[in-house]
């Protein structure tokens, strides 16, 4: 369906899900031209609808916290400042810095390269 139609249904306006696209907060558009929205990009923005009511933040305050989520670095990042400003109770561990480090080491991937085959 057309964005306008998705956004009737959402009781939405156009102009908020391309914000909430642009965001992050929509599955990735699977074509080039003009997006249509279905049955999960929907679900998708009605969970997001919801979880901004039930938690009072701002649909960028929502796409902040996937980040962190998804993002290793922001985590730790995060977790240094919760313990700093007294919202955390112990401080980041010595795994969550060495898995910052691994991580920066690999080019943010945090995904290797499948081993080589060594001569027998």
């Amino acid at each position: 369906m057309r964005i306008s139609e998705a956004a009737s249904k959402l009781g939405t306006t156009p102009r908020m899900l391309r914000y909430r696209e642009a965001l992050g907060l929509l599955p990735a558009s699977r074509s080039t031209a003009h997006r249509q929205y279905d049955a999960r990009d929907l679900a998708a923005v009605r969970l997001a609808l919801e979880l901004e009511q039930r938690y009072d933040v701002t649909p960028a305050a929502l796409a902040f916290a996937l980040k962190a989520l998804a993002e290793p670095s922001v985590a730790a990042d995060l977790r240094n400042l919760g313990y700093r400003t007294g919202r955390l109770s112990t401080p980041p561990t010595a795994s969550d810095i060495d898995r910052e480090r691994a991580l920066h080491w690999l080019g943010r991937s945090g995904v290797l390269p499948p081993p080589r085959q060594r001569p027998r």
